[in-house]
């Protein structure tokens, strides 16, 4: 396998451009939190369903390799597995043997090849048409008289002149086809190139061999504009590719430049790539935050669009969190860095876009399967074809051939293979820009599908931004902000925000699912939780959230907070029961606060004071009932129910636990992404489905007519790009929609 060039250079997606010459490929390898290892590079050659269907499961056989993702928009592969980082050079061989060019991902390295496609594409086009307007000048006059109006030696010196023009053409403007064909042959596979390149091969001879032997009709224009017609398919697939693409290249421009660096007293500019955590960075006022960082100097305000999709700027003060590609809209502000470039937001939200790029949803599998069988079928149907016309139907060879050529052309199975990942790319697309980050490949097949939802209260029908109501005692307000600031629970961040003085040391610090908080400080034991977990059997009916603070189990304080609903939250709940959808509130607080939240978010059925257990019965029940549900929530109780929800939606506030296990993760203030996901959910679950019956239609109809001989090669190289083009556009609908 070959090597990759000298340097340490390490590009923002956490790959390298450009490896040391004694590496290989582990060195782009990243290690994953839960212990596996992955692998991210860009693919050349990936055309349609057959290609993908053919990396994917060619390496998904392979050992302990445990996902594979090939994802169509932005032609990466991602391959997830156990073991040794070495396995990588392994992976990169096994897709060069099945004919595929493999390179290091990098987003520069990315757009050159995406440039250099395009160019070629186009030039390739360009002397295709320009060829096939002469050819076509040539060919009427042929057509237009027999061979004795004409003569023979006139009908020949015009078949030459079309040979001269079409020959070279064919051998030029051929070449995106022929070499893929190629690459893939010598490894001893095949693509949907194969058979392409094999009718133009076939059409041109055939012409050739009409034209030494003084025959009457050659097929030099038939040629010459199945190539044209092809490249026009081809080009407009690369542009779809390439703007279906461009959400992940606008966010990862965020990354290309260099970061002020702060050291003592100097400042030094440094790549943005070569940022690490723990460095001091200072951001000027109209400058974008490199990396993700906390507020260490100064205060201002913060544009979040491109991440949060907020379009409402965000105050920050010292301690506050900023996100790489948030603009810094005031003040200039000096800011520690937490997480490198490469780990950042940014990048985690461009890894998931790619994750999500290429789904497993129930169509594309129809598609793999029919991908699989579509070399063998085509061959043998074209072979067929050409033995039944030659030897049951009477016809010349040459006849036959032709016939069996236009089968090849027209079985091509693009228009199957693009059903499904253009609408996914643009659909995961369309969302990042709103804020919304679909994680799992078939979350949105699954959301459309919904007929019942969850709605967790604190933090999700409300904003969670808690306020701690009245005066309290200033030791005991010390106790628990102290032992809050070990949670990210809305309740403990509220306690910890109403606080600002000197905290107490806590240790053995635990906190428990649906109950609260407990440890220890200055030889006291403190727990911070429920009402019932803190050992108080006083009852109230206070409509306030309440958190309780016991210490050695005898004092005991009530601290009571205020909570609003998201401002939107009402228009959401009526939209979602306005299309039918069944909803309900599951929460762990007293049932006098869940009831009256939902009373005001319009929800009728409430399930108050339920614990991580009690939440998942309330699933389980509803599952064994038939019901599809979708589960909204972002605490640490939420999480099981996250998990074992048909699909499952978690704010950006959301503790890393309930971000994990929730298949679609919204940012910003307002609980209309929710809603606006759905949509677009239903939306593409619909254009694929218009999609797969549009290109199930043009076989239906096409093949037959093709082995009847009442189609042309011409007229198949027009039916299969049209095939094509219609199922992109109407793919692009989604757009307009929404």
């Amino acid at each position: 396998m070959a090597k990759i060039a000298v340097s340490n250079t390490v590009s923002v997606s956490g790959a390298l451009e450009e490896l040391p010459r004694v590496g290989g490929y582990e060195s782009l390898v990243r290690e994953e939190k839960h212990g596996t290892k992955s692998l991210c590079v860009l693919v050349q050659g990936v055309k349609c369903a057959v290609c993908i269907q053919k990396i994917e499961s060619t390496l998904s056989s392979q050992k302990d390799v445990r996902e594979v993702h090939v994802n169509f928009g932005a032609q990466k592969l991602l391959i997830e597995w156990e073991g040794e980082k070495e396995r990588a050079n392994e992976f990169v061989q096994i897709v060069e043997e099945l004919g595929y060019g493999v390179k290091p991902y990098s987003e520069k390295s990315a757009q050159s090849s995406v440039k250099s496609e395009g160019r070629f594409l186009l030039l390739c086009l360009a002397v295709a048409g320009f060829a096939m307007g002469n050819i076509m000048l040539l060919s009427i006059g042929v057509w237009s008289a027999s061979g004795e109006e004409m003569g023979v030696s006139t009908r020949n010196f015009m078949h030459w002149i079309s040979a001269l023009i079409a020959l070279p053409t064919i051998l030029f403007s051929g070449r995106p086809f022929f070499r893929s064909a190629l690459s893939v042959l010598r490894k001893g596979h095949t693509n949907m190139d194969v058979p392409i390149s094999l009718a133009i091969i076939l059409a041109g001879g055939i012409s050739l061999f009409e034209m030494l032997h003084h025959g009457e009709y050659v097929y030099f224009d038939s040629a010459v504009m199945l190539i044209f017609f092809l490249l026009i398919g081809r080009y407009l697939d690369f542009k779809a590719r390439n703007n279906a693409r461009s959400s992940a290249h606008d966010l990862l421009q965020s990354f290309q430049g260099f970061a002020s660096v702060v050291e003592g007293k100097n400042t030094k500019q440094i790549p943005i790539r070569d940022v690490k955590e723990g460095m001091m960075v200072r951001v000027s006022a109209g400058e974008k935050f490199p990396v993700d960082g906390v507020v260490y100097e100064g205060s201002g305000s913060v544009d979040t669009s491109l991440v949060t999709g907020e379009t409402l700027p965000r105050t920050i003060e010292k301690q506050a969190s900023v996100y790489a590609g948030t603009l810094n809209l005031s003040t200039p502000v000096l800011i520690k860095v937490v997480k490198a470039a490469e780990d950042s937001l940014l990048s985690d939200i461009v890894r998931l876009m790619d994750k999500a790029g290429q789904t497993r949803a129930v169509y594309v599998r129809i598609a793999d399967k029919a991908a699989k069988l579509y070399t063998p079928v085509v061959h043998t149907m074209a072979a067929l074809t050409f033995l039944g016309w030659l030897f049951l139907g009477g016809m010349l060879w040459q006849d036959s051939l032709l016939i069996a050529v236009t089968v090849l052309i027209i079985t091509c199975p693009c228009a199957l293979g693009l059903a499904v990942p253009v609408v996914q790319v643009l659909a995961t697309g369309l969302l990042m820009k709103k804020g919304v980050l679909v994680k799992s490949g078939d979350a949105l097949e699954r959301l459309a599908a919904i007929d019942t939802i969850m709605f967790d209260k604190t933090g999700t029908l409300t904003g969670g931004d808690l306020k701690l109501r009245g005066a309290y005692d200033p030791d005991s307000l010390k106790m628990a902000a102290s032992l809050a600031a070990h949670s990210k629970h809305p309740l403990s961040k509220a306690i910890s925000r109403s606080y600002d003085g000197a905290l107490l040391s806590c240790t053995d610090v635990q906190e428990f699912e649906g109950k609260g908080l407990q440890g220890e400080s200055s030889g006291h034991k403190i727990q911070l939780g429920s009402r019932d977990w803190c050992g108080e059997d006083k009852k109230t009916d206070s409509h306030h959230i309440e958190l309780w603070l016991s210490i050695d189990g005898q004092n005991k304080t009530c601290f009571t907070f205020e909570d609003r609903l998201r401002c939107d939250a009402k228009d959401v709940i009526a939209s979602f029961k306005q299309a039918g959808i069944d909803m309900l509130l599951v929460s762990g607080d007293r049932s006098e606060v869940a009831e009256k939240i939902a009373k005001e978010a319009g929800i009728d059925e409430v399930y108050a004071q339920q614990n991580p257990k009690q939440k998942f019965e309330v699933l389980e029940k509803l599952q064994s009932e038939g019901k599809t549900v979708l589960m909204v929530g972002d605490g640490l109780n939420d999480a099981p129910v996250l998990s074992g929800a048909n699909v499952s939606i978690a704010p950006g506030t959301a503790i890393d636990m309930a971000q994990n296990a929730a298949d679609i993760v919204f940012m910003g203030g307002e609980l209309l992404p929710v809603y606006k996901t759905y949509r677009i959910a239903s939306m593409t679950q619909s254009l694929v489905k218009q999609n797969f019956v549009l290109a199930v239609s043009y076989n239906v109809i096409a093949i037959p007519l093709a082995v009847m001989g009442y189609v042309t090669p011409f007229l198949a190289a027009l039916a299969m790009s049209g095939s094509s083009l219609l199922v992109i556009a109407n793919s692009f609908r989604l757009k307009l929609r929404s």
